[in-house]
């Protein structure tokens, strides 16, 4: 079994949603470790949930936690791929780090969108994938236009106006990498339950 895309599950917070996106073949399984945050995993809950997992990376993500201490934190989590930010004034601390570096954006308008791809070889020469999410943005052929063109430039995994219905299509429209979806307690804009983003899942799985 294997899906039809690139697909990264952000601040999975249990053992049931991990084993069961590991087992649909996800890519990137996410831990929210900004201490925080009401989805925070500690290093106990971490190891016991990432200790059944195998064949998928694991990413740290971090809101806005200094790079350094994140660096610290992490050697009490093991097995860790990449590091997720949000604050782009990090980026140029962690992109020696011996991790994969994901630096997500919140999109307020088609404006940043133009600012990443005028931005897009800053990206492209340190390995930086994009993960980008908004709760204000509507995909229309405006925006498809622009992040295909980004994504002809850098790793682009889209985090917003993913519908089953839709998805196959936004995919090929766009040419990003792949999604990112939220697992977690806490129901997400855009997304009612985990049962909508086994539906997703569901949709990108190919058939035997």
């Amino acid at each position: 079994m294997a899906l039809h895309s690139f697909v990264k599950i952000s601040a999975v917070t249990n053992l049931t949603d991990a084993r069961y996106c590991a087992g649909m073949y996800v890519n990137m399984i996410g831990f929210d470790l900004e201490e925080s945050s009401k989805n925070f995993t500690s290093p106990q809950k971490y190891n016991e949930i990432t200790g059944w997992l195998s064949g998928v990376d694991f990413v740290a993500e971090f809101e806005s936690t200094h790079p350094e201490k994140i660096l610290g934190n992490l050697n009490e989590y093991k097995g860790i791929n990449f590091i997720e930010i949000r604050e782009e004034i990090y980026l140029r601390m962690l992109v020696n780090s011996s991790y994969g570096i994901i630096f997500k954006k919140e999109l307020t308008s088609e404006d940043d969108l133009d600012e990443l791809i005028a931005k897009a070889k800053f990206f492209q020469d340190f390995n930086i994938m994009l993960h980008l999410v908004s709760e204000s943005l509507e995909i229309d052929a405006g925006i498809i236009q622009k992040l295909h063109t980004l994504a002809s430039k850098v790793e682009v995994l889209l985090g917003f106006g993913i519908e089953p219905e839709t998805v196959r299509n936004l995919l090929e429209q766009t040419g990003v990498k792949g999604i990112a979806l939220e697992g977690g307690d806490e129901i997400k804009p855009g997304l009612k339950d985990f049962d909508q983003l086994a539906e997703i899942l569901e949709v990108l799985e190919v058939e035997d």
